[in-house]
Formats: structure tokens, C-alpha cells, sequence
């Protein structure tokens, strides 16, 4: 059997302008032609999932982090947050005056003053993967499937991201939501730009291990590629773990083998390395 071949996709699959390097189109067709499975194992939820990815043709998905796995079109797992919880969860971020959106399969829906708060940590976040453009990055442009103006209170929801004004932001919301997952990204620690709220126990090895089980595969067959701390679970939950060269530091540290950058051909490299191609 072939191996099977978790993505992660911002940073890994897509660089930070949400562009798909040729090359990695060219390495993961030539995979699937070669007996491998390839799919990609994201923070995005399914409505962030642009005709683009789906087209260069994958397996399935695992999304929200590990809340939802589908394989070839059939849902093998979709955990949600109840509509008491994000009833919840979104009085608290306005009782904060905390911006955010609910990560839904269904699109992305908007608080009433994210786009305008958004931007310039939009802009930030860019900058701080090194985008000349940065400046340039609108919340439109760069969360696909983003509404405005619907209802906040759902229960549809796989996650939900809002802005860190400060870093007691997140500790608050983290003691105030115990039961939930809590994480942050945009940077490590105090310097994160978001805090998230998800369903507990959900990481993207535990979606993965979901996955197998339905396969019937095994976990020695598995290869993971990731470039931030939240796809650390799953590097070392797989056989072999693959840290993009525009990764963080901490996943660096603990990956088998650091390939070239997203834009750089990364993905094609380390999949001619570990003869996939």
C-alpha cells in the first residue's frame, strides 16, 4: 500500500498570498498517480476549502483543526460546538468588545466590526511572514468564504477565532471557556494576534487517528507536513514529520526533515526526498 499524506495548508500547501506553488500541484498529482493518498489536514474549515484545492485533486480533508474528516465526499467525523456554546462564546467576546468570526462549513460569519478591526492585524500577520504586499491584505482577500451581517448564534460551527487585544485576553477567555479547546495563533505566546475556541479533545492527530480507523490503515504509513506549533500533534502523531522552511522554530526542532519553503518549492522537494515522486 502507499503512503497516505496529511498537508497542512496555509503556510505549507498555499503560501501567505493563499497561492498554490505549481510545483506542489505537480508533486501531489504525481503522488496520487503513484498509489499514495494525499489529504490535507487544516485549521480552514470546509468553506475556506477554495475550487482551487479541491482541483488539483485530493483524498479528503480533515478541517477546524480535527473537528470534521472526509474522505473521498463521505463525512467521517464532524464534531461541533453546540449552539449553547457559541451562544455562549459569542455574549463573551462582545461583553469583551473582542472582534471574531465563527469558523463554519458553511461559510465564515463575521462579528459586526471585524473587517474594519481585522485589517491592519491582517496586515500585521503578513508582515510577519515576511510579505512585501503586506499592507495590501484586506479581511475580504484573505479569509475565503467570509460573511457579513448574519446570524452570530449557530450551531454549525467547527471553531471560533477572535482578536487578541491583549494576551489576558486569551487567558480570560480560556478560564471563562475550561471545557473548551483553547488555543492561539499569529504568533507564539504573548505576540499571538488570535485566540481560538474549539471542541475538546479535538487536535489534528486525533482526526487522523479517526481517519485510519475508517481506512483500516496504518499510522506507519503516514507522513505529515506542517509549518506552525498547531500542526506539531499531528507531525509527531505520524510516522514521519516534514517542517516547511518558512515553519516556526518549534516545529523545526521536532520534525525528521526541514524542506525548502511553501514558495519555494518545498513541497515538491521533500516529496522527491522521500521518493513519493
Amino acid at each position: 500500500m502507499g503512503k497516505i499524506i496529511f498537508l497542512d495548508v496555509d503556510g505549507t500547501l498555499v503560501d501567505y498570498e493563499n497561492r498554490i506553488p505549481d510545483s506542489a500541484v505537480q508533486a501531489i498529482r504525481q503522488a496520487r498517480k503513484n498509489g499514495h493518498k494525499v489529504y490535507v489536514c487544516t485549521g480552514r474549515s470546509r468553506a475556506e476549502m477554495q475550487k482551487e484545492l479541491w482541483d488539483i485533486g485530493l483524498d479528503g480533508m480533515i478541517g477546524g483543526n480535527g473537528s470534521y474528516v472526509e474522505d473521498n465526499g463521505h463525512v467521517v467525523m464532524h464534531q461541533l460546538i453546540t449552539l449553547e456554546q457559541c451562544t455562549a462564546i459569542v455574549d463573551w467576546l462582545h461583553e469583551r468588545g473582542l472582534e471574531f468570526y465563527l469558523e463554519s462549513n458553511n461559510g465564515l460569519f463575521a462579528s459586526e466590526r471585524f473587517e474594519t478591526r481585522g485589517e491592519p492585524v491582517i496586515q500585521e500577520y503578513q508582515k510577519r511572514k515576511g510579505k512585501p504586499e503586506a499592507e495590501r491584505a484586506t479581511v475580504r482577500n484573505s479569509f475565503v468564504g467570509i460573511r457579513f451581517g448574519e446570524p452570530l448564534y449557530r450551531d454549525d460551527v467547527n471553531k471560533i477565532s477572535y482578536i487578541l487585544e491583549s494576551y489576558q485576553d486569551f487567558l480570560d477567555t480560556k478560564e471563562k471557556f475550561p471545557y473548551m479547546q483553547n488555543g492561539t495563533w499569529g504568533g507564539k505566546d504573548e505576540t499571538a494576534l488570535f485566540g481560538d475556541l474549539g471542541v475538546p479533545g479535538i487536535t489534528k492527530a486525533h482526526a487522523i487517528d479517526e481517519l485510519l480507523n475508517y481506512l483500516g490503515a496504518d499510522r506507519g504509513d503516514t507522513i505529515a507536513f506542517g509549518d506552525a506549533k498547531v500542526d506539531i500533534p499531528m507531525l509527531e502523531y505520524c510516522s514521519y514529520g516534514v517542517a516547511m522552511g518558512n515553519g516556526g522554530a518549534e516545529i523545526k526542532e521536532m520534525a525528521d526533515y526541514i524542506t525548502g519553503d511553501v514558495d519555494c518549492g518545498g513541497l515538491y522537494q521533500a516529496f522527491e526526498k522521500l521518493g513519493l515522486i
